[in-house]
């Protein structure tokens, strides 16, 4: 995870972020994901983490860009999101070594 990005959301909402270990429902996820994890990993994590959101609550995976080390590629992402039932949209750079990949349960934001 990227400490300045985690500060700056905190910031701009006004809440703390939680970790995995929290226990209650949350208002948006943000998991943080490198080249070399597992994708079926991924898979689960995005199932995991949709247990535990908000209905119609933003869930984004965050990669290292390409060219930084641990970038992960967004077909991996986007393999992952639909073997979760997800569709990923467009990465979106979230700050000079991070794009951000936002994901919907597939049917949402048409």
């Amino acid at each position: 995870m990227d400490d300045s990005i985690r500060a700056k959301i905190e910031e701009r909402t006004g809440e703390e972020l939680v970790d995995e270990d929290y226990n209650s429902s949350v208002d948006g996820v943000i998991l943080w994901w490198r080249d070399g994890d597992d994708e079926d990993e991924l898979s689960d994590t995005i199932v995991d983490a949709c247990a535990v959101l908000d209905d119609d609550g933003p869930l984004w995976v965050l990669t290292p860009k390409p060219g930084r080390p641990g970038a992960a590629s967004s077909s991996t992402v986007q393999s992952a999101a639909q073997t979760a039932g997800m569709n990923a949209a467009t990465p979106l750079t979230v700050s000079k070594d991070w794009n951000g990949i936002r994901l919907r349960a597939f049917g949402k934001g048409r």
